[in-house]
């Protein structure tokens, strides 16, 4: 859903990428270290209850990443590598971001929500994955109501306002993410499989040009 503003946010983003790019920063490097700090910030914060300052260092680590392919533009270091490299990551961020939210909860005892942290962390996978092999096997699969930016800004806000005292903030965005990437898990099922039925129809029995011909003479 977000992807509508990408152009626009890339406009904002390209002055900021040529001033990175002078420091001499390579693309690959700011996409490590923006995963190291998610990581640190999720893993570090998060299992102790710490969801404010976590989402604060892990916000600002997830904008520091968004510099990556600024900075691979103006610099035109674009490379199949820097693609999956930061594709790579983004699964590592993830996984780090629900694994800490699934561990502080369980620690403060809501075993039933840390379970759908951990279904959100899952079905998010499947979203990613489902993507990734349907484009590997000549298909698109550009469609679902939950991509990676709709889930990390809903979960981080509720994470940020729960660490504020926001009662029941985390719990319900925990559960609408859970129903929300299923929804998106089977839209992108829905729509690699319409597409494989299409491309796997019979052609139609050839026509006999000359009986046609022949009727018209």
């Amino acid at each position: 859903m977000l992807n509508k503003v990408r152009p626009a946010l890339g406009r904002v983003l390209t002055p900021i990428g040529q001033a990175v790019a002078r420091t001499g920063v390579s693309p690959n490097a700011i996409t490590v270290i923006g995963t190291i700090g998610v990581a640190a910030g999720a893993l570090g914060f998060f299992p102790r209850g710490e969801f404010f300052w976590g989402t604060m260092v892990i916000t600002a680590f997830v904008l520091f990443d968004m510099l990556d392919g600024a900075v691979a533009r103006v610099t035109g270091k674009t490379s199949k590598f820097g693609a999956f490299l930061d594709s790579t990551m983004d699964r590592v961020a993830d996984a780090a971001i629900f694994s800490g939210l699934m561990i502080g909860l369980y620690r403060d005892d809501q075993e039933a929500l840390a379970a759908v942290a951990l279904y959100c962390l899952v079905s998010g996978v499947v979203v990613s994955y489902a993507k990734a092999r349907a484009e590997g096997l000549g298909y698109t699969c550009n469609v679902g109501i939950a991509e990676r930016a709709e889930r990390l800004i809903v979960a981080l806000v509720a994470a940020g306002f729960d660490g504020l005292g926001v009662p029941y903030i985390l719990a319900l965005a925990l559960w609408v993410l859970a129903v929300l990437s299923t929804v998106t898990v089977g839209q992108r099922f829905a729509t690699v499989y319409q597409q494989a039925r299409d491309s796997e129809k019979p052609a139609g029995p050839p026509q006999n040009h000359e009986s046609s011909a022949g009727s018209h003479a």
